[in-house]
Order: C-alpha cells, then structure tokens, then sequence
C-alpha cells in the first residue's frame, strides 16, 4: 500500500472515529423516558409497586403521556412498554439489541429454573435448545398431538360431569396430562398424581420469583452471598425451598422417561424421541443430553400452568357475560346439528366458528395470563424517539396495557368478545391477542399447541355444559370475587360457579367419547 493510500485511511479512520464519538456525546445528553420521581441511590425502590405491577406501569404511563416510561430500581435501569407499537418497535424490529435476558439471580440462580429456555441468557445454549423445541412444537408438528389433546378435553368433560366443584383440579391434570405425554410420555394419574402436584407448587414459585423488581438481589446480585441466617435474608431461605421444586421438575420426569427407555417400556415423546436420535447417531449432534433435559423441562414449565389460567379465566368470563355463553353454544350446536356430536380439530377455523373463536382471543386478552411479559435486555445503549435507552436496562412489554388499549378494545375492562368481530366474520383490522406469548424473538415457541388446547377444551365445555354464578345454602347467588394471583403468571384465585351439563344426551356424548379414546388408545 503506497504511502498515500495510508494517508488516506488514516484520515477516513479519525473522521469515522470522530463521528463515532460525537455520536455517543450526544446519545449521552439524550433525556431518559419520563417516569416517577427517583430518589438518589435506591431511585424508584420505595414506589416500585410489590404487585399487579403491571397496572401501575399503566397508570404511570397515562400520568407521564408516554407508552415508554423508565424507572430506577436500586441501579437497575428499566424500561416499560405500554403500547404494540412501542414493543413492535424495540422488541420485534430491534430484536438484535433486545433478545436477551437479564441475569435475574433470584430465579435463575437461586431457586435453580436456569434451565428454563423463557428466560435462558441469549447465546449458542439458548439457540441449540430453541432450535430443539421449535422443531418439536412448530404449526405442523404441534397437529400430531390432536389426538392426544382431543382425548384429554373428553377426560375434562368426564371429571366435570363428576364432580364439577373441582374444576380448577381436573383444569391442572387435563394441562399436565398432555405435556407429561408431549413431552416425556408419562401417564398421570386420576388423582393426587406427584407430578401434577410438582407443577402446581413449582410454577407458583416460579412466577412469583421471575417478576423483574421484587427480589433486592436482582438489582444486588452480591447479595446471593449473604447468610442465610443474615437479617433480611430471608429470600435465600425461600429460594433454598424452592430450589428443590425447580431441581424436581428438571429431573424426576426426564429421569422416569430414561429409566422407561432402559426398559422398553417407554412411548413416543420429545425426550424419548431426542435421546433415541443422539443415541442411533440420526441427527448432525447439534444437541446433547443435557440440553434435551434442559428443553422438556421448559416444555414442562411452560405447559402445566399457562393452559390453566387461560382456562378458568374464560370459566370465570362466563360468569360475567353470560349472553356471550348462549351465543357461543347456538353456534356450536348450529355446527354439531344440534348437539348430535362433539367437536372436533375438525371444526377448528374461525370461519367455522367465528363467535367461539372471538371468545378464545377475549378471554387472552380480557386477563393475561402473562400480563407482563418476560423481561428482555438492552445489550447496548440505544436511543428510541429521542429518548436514551441505556445499555444494561431491563425492558418489559406491558401485555396487560397492549390488551387494554381503548383504541383498540373499546370499553377494554369488559368481556365482550365483539370487540374481535364485524359484521359476524373476526375482524382482520383488531389485534390478535399474540403478545401473550411474548414478543421478538423470545415468542413462546409452544404457542401453536398451547391455543389448539384452550381452543378444544374451551368448545368441549361450552357444547356440554352450562356455566353459572354458584349459590349458597339458602339459594342466594354468590358473585365471583374475580381476582387474580400477582405474578409473571397470572391467574384467577379460587372461586365457585356452578357448571351443569347441557342434557343428558351430552353426558351420552361425553362418556362414548372417553370409551372410544380408551378403545383407541387406553395409555393417556
């Protein structure tokens, strides 16, 4: 290279050096979103709310005019997302900036749920265990497990036909059911099954320790070496029960799928399938065994419980909305030629059924069952509608505010699923309900089978029962309290209602069903 050519290099290197620079200044002098005021030190420790955290950040972001809104957590920059537009923006078309996950020490590596892809650092172990989960659960591989799914709603309809005051109960072993199936080819029992009792605790720990704010040593990471005897450490003492839940989740099913497969007794499933793959050599060993493991006890995580709340929230829907009920029903029985049959996946399009499939989205989208989605990372600083995004800071799309937005859903607090309607065809122009799987590239990769379960269950129900307000002893009517447990997973607290079936001829139904899934195949 001559002499001048180096020159030249030279002085386009300072130039872009120096732009660079200038860049970065005045990225620097950009203001922060608006948002509370921070007092020095701790910032918004003392106001950063202890639950429903997510109708807070609403407020604030009505208060401030802004659906980007910061807070100071004790050091911790965070930055809060109240609109589709805001979240599409960062989350989704700055993906490569978002896509990561904060450190979250509490429920990462205190209470041991490290395992979980959810909120798994971005990196090659993440993509290697995405990869596995989304070649097992994409759109067309989710269809093979209709079978599977079908059974499990009839199972549903038998329990609540029974004793149907345990509805949340026969909710939690129809979920755990099909993904102990999906995902290791274990058979729950009818009742007190351990792993159906292991989800329940498990995921409830789970949620309450994954929300971005409650626990000191998410912003003070050095905390996780305090005693645990220390004066204010009882969050060590907790996360040292807990740990044994997420441990038992992690590896008590994997290792019954393992000791099955030693056997020869085990069924088809994700992780009896993988390991037989990386045994016989018929996959390019992208994977390895412990990263099977680590992807059904995702499976597991985000299977179990999720189902649930969607479930008894369009339960408790109906209670509140009772016309939308009878309106559903007369569009199935219009399919069903008048209750003669119960559905099927193949009925399973929103030209079929476009009502039912209103009341599907509504109840997504009336209670989140993620109201605040998993909390993604900004790996560098960035710089959104001339405000500052500082590197480091912890993003949260607020589902709860996107699914309330009363440009979009008028009268949002009410459950009408007219609001996904016109003229009786679902309305194209109306969001769909998809930020309840997250958004960017951290999208819950089991959604397609997650909404084929809610969709069967939910129209199983509606064409067989009816569901009404309980009452007491004296026939006064019990109102449902209609609230719901604070945590990254949300879902109603027990209530009552009384559901009753239809007729007799659909009690007929449902008990030929279950006989016939039993003939078919007597193992679920």
């Amino acid at each position: 290279m001559s002499s001048s050519s180096s020159v030249i290099w030279m002085a386009l290197g300072l130039v872009a050096t120096l732009l660079t620079s200038s860049w970065l200044s005045r990225r620097k002098r950009l203001p922060l979103p608006p948002g509370p005021p921070k007092l020095p030190l701790v910032g918004n420790l003392f106001n950063f709310p202890s639950k429903f955290q997510w109708k807070q950040y609403a407020e604030w972001s009505k208060e401030y005019n802004s659906d980007i809104i910061h807070l100071d957590v004790a050091g911790t920059s965070m930055i809060v997302l109240s609109s589709a537009e805001a979240a599409e923006a960062l989350l989704e078309k700055r993906a490569s900036t978002y896509s990561d996950r904060p450190r979250l020490p509490m429920v990462n590596e205190l209470m041991g749920f490290d395992f979980n892809i959810g909120l798994m650092r971005y990196g090659e172990r993440w993509r290697t265990e995405r990869r596995l989960f989304n070649q097992a659960l994409h759109a067309q591989a989710s269809r093979q497990y209709q079978p599977q799914q079908l059974a499990g709603a009839h199972m549903l309809l038998e329990q609540l036909s029974v004793s149907p005051d345990d509805f949340l109960l026969h909710l939690r072993q129809m979920a755990a059911r099909l993904i102990m199936s999906v995902a290791y080819g274990i058979n729950v029992l009818p009742k007190n099954d351990p792993y159906v009792t292991l989800a329940h605790k498990a995921i409830h720990a789970f949620s309450v320790g994954a929300v971005p704010g409650s626990y000191l040593v998410d912003s003070f990471p050095i905390l996780k070496h305090i005693p645990r005897w220390f004066p204010g450490a009882g969050f060590k003492r907790q996360a040292e029960e807990w740990r044994k839940l997420a441990r038992d989740m992690s590896e008590l099913p994997f290792a019954e799928t393992k000791r099955q497969m030693a056997s020869g007794t085990h069924r088809s499933s994700f992780a009896a399938d993988s390991i037989q793959k990386l045994r016989d050599r018929q996959t390019d060993s992208y994977y390895q065994e412990h990263h099977i493991q680590e992807t059904a006890g995702t499976m597991f995580i985000g299977g179990a419980d999720t189902t649930v709340s969607s479930i008894s929230t369009f339960i408790l829907a109906m209670l509140v909305n009772p016309e939308a009920q009878k309106r559903a029903q007369a569009e199935i029985d219009s399919v069903t030629a008048g209750g003669l049959r119960l559905p099927s996946f193949d009925d399973y399009s929103e030209d079929t059924m476009p009502y039912v499939a209103a009341v599907v989205k509504e109840a997504m989208r009336w209670e989140n069952v993620l109201p605040a989605a998993a909390p993604h990372l900004a790996i560098v600083e960035d710089e959104f509608r001339g405000f500052r995004i500082p590197a480091g800071s912890v993003v949260v799309g607020n589902t709860w505010a996107i699914m309330h937005e009363e440009a979009m859903y008028p009268e949002p607090h009410m459950f009408k699923p007219e609001h996904f309607l016109l003229n009786g065809k679902i309305n194209p122009a109306i969001r769909n309900p998809d930020s309840a799987f997250g958004f960017g590239r951290r999208l819950c990769p089991g959604r397609h089978l997650a909404l084929s379960t809610i969709w069967i269950n939910i129209v199983s129900i509606l064409a067989t029962f009816n569901i009404s307000k309980a009452k007491d002893e004296d026939g006064n009517i019990i109102e449902p309290t209609q609230e719901f447990f604070s945590g990254l997973i949300s879902s109603p607290l027990p209530f009552k209602c009384s559901i009753t079936p239809r007729s007799k001829e659909a009690v007929e139904l449902i008990r030929a069903a279950v006989k016939d899934d039993l003939a078919v195949k007597g193992d679920l």
